[in-house]
């Protein structure tokens, strides 16, 4: 199995960056995972912004070069892990960003007659490791679980991929958030996903 993983955080001292080097050394200790990509939007310098013009046209950005590189890794990819905080009740805007300009016609969809898309990311698989300062009900309580709904159903769904596991981790500024059990659940679940 291929996997990219997605890592969306400015700050490598942080319980994100720790959540990302559990998904690398739990992947690096399964045998199902053949090999292993790391995209780190902000150590890149990702540019979110969407620019259409007379010379930059939405249809086009299925063929936009300076997006190569990263619509070869999703083609390449059997697994998709994304890893970020949740702000707002969203991911952040650079991980917006990335999926407003990579998920787009003509490569992760292809729009046909009926309600619905041609997916064209079909068979791939999601795992969304996310974080948040409120406690991990709040999601669910006060925005009608609008992440998931948003990441699984607008978005995955839409595009094809229908395996799409979340942790969704509360408290993370708690002392008692139960840090180290989290990080754990995410290290051995990456060292024993066969699919």
């Amino acid at each position: 199995m291929k996997t990219l993983v997605v890592y969306t955080y400015p700050n490598h001292k942080s319980l994100n960056y720790a959540f990302l080097q559990k998904v690398i050394a739990g992947s690096n200790e399964n045998p199902h995972i053949k090999e292993l990509q790391v995209v780190d939007l902000y150590a890149e310098a990702f540019d979110p912004l969407l620019v259409f013009n007379e010379h930059k046209r939405r249809r086009d950005m299925h063929r936009d070069p300076v997006l190569e590189k990263y619509r070869k890794q999703i083609t390449w990819a059997d697994k998709i892990v994304f890893v970020y905080p949740i702000w707002w009740g969203r991911p952040p805007a650079m991980l917006m960003g990335y999926i407003d300009q990579l998920f787009s016609s003509n490569f992760a969809y292809k729009d046909k007659k009926g309600l619905l898309p041609d997916g064209l990311l079909k068979g791939k698989t999601v795992v969304c490791v996310s974080t948040m300062k409120g406690p991990t009900n709040y999601l669910l309580l006060w925005l009608n679980n609008a992440h998931k709904m948003l990441m699984k159903r607008a978005l995955f769904s839409f595009v094809g991929i229908k395996k799409v596991k979340f942790f969704e981790f509360g408290n993370m500024e708690n002392v008692n958030g139960k840090q180290t059990e989290k990080l754990e659940k995410v290290y051995r679940y990456f060292k024993k996903v066969a699919s």
